[in-house]
């Protein structure tokens, strides 16, 4: 499904971010990947979804070379790769439903096709019944379910978490965590990247370890070293 090879990457010369980094993570795996802050853990979502491109190596999702990807193939990439924040990203004008419907809308999707794709994703969120609120009316917890939700549209075959619980008390991360075991569940990759101790500790998933942007443990069922 994701596979690394040698990937290293450099910033102005002399700022390593990632430094021969070897990965294969197979379908329907549920990873963490943590490290102290700097230690290349952004750098490796971004070079996930094109937004930055290897100094050296190779990343291959799904059977393609995304190493050269050209412009106009990213959204094509970014179509099979959810990516959830931990800012939740909502926009504050437009309802759960409109926010959920507009990563539908701006790919040219057909109405009738985000009347039905919309509710679905949202029943999966355990969101049914709050299509009509706004991000204000909602607690954080919600707020970062309507930003699954709208990770989920296109079905994608991979979900990337960063930090999706940052910004949550204990009690809101649980759940959050309950529904990305779901989502894994049914078959998505999901990758994983917080600084979450307890959370790491308490899914006995994969754990991969960064430090100084080089892969230092990787643990079938793991734990946070660092």
């Amino acid at each position: 499904m994701i596979i690394f090879k040698n990937v290293s990457k450099l910033y102005q010369s002399d700022v390593i971010a990632l430094k021969n980094v070897n990965l294969h993570i197979k379908p329907k795996e549920f990873i963490s990947i943590v490290g102290r802050s700097g230690t290349g853990k952004t750098t490796l979502v971004k070079t996930l979804i094109a937004e930055e491109i290897p100094t050296s190596g190779k990343v291959i999702i799904g059977g393609w070379d995304i190493t050269n990807i050209k412009p106009a193939e990213v959204p094509v990439l970014r179509r099979q790769i959810g990516v959830v924040f931990q800012d939740f990203k909502l926009l504050g004008k437009k309802t759960v439903f409109e926010n959920v419907a507009f990563a539908l809308e701006v790919c040219g999707t057909d109405r009738s096709k985000i009347l039905e794709i919309v509710p679905q994703v949202l029943k999966i969120v355990s969101l049914t019944g709050k299509e009509d609120r706004y991000p204000i009316q909602l607690s954080g917890g919600e707020q970062q379910r309507v930003a699954i939700a709208r990770s989920l549209v296109h079905r994608p075959k991979i979900l990337i978490a960063d930090e999706p619980t940052g910004n949550l008390d204990s009690f809101n991360t649980q759940e959050i965590m309950e529904l990305l075991l779901k989502i894994n569940e049914f078959g998505t990759t999901v990758v994983l990247v917080t600084h979450n101790r307890e959370v790491v500790n308490s899914i006995n998933k994969r754990v991969i370890t960064l430090d100084n942007g080089t892969v230092v443990s990787d643990q079938k069922v793991g734990k946070y070293l660092i």
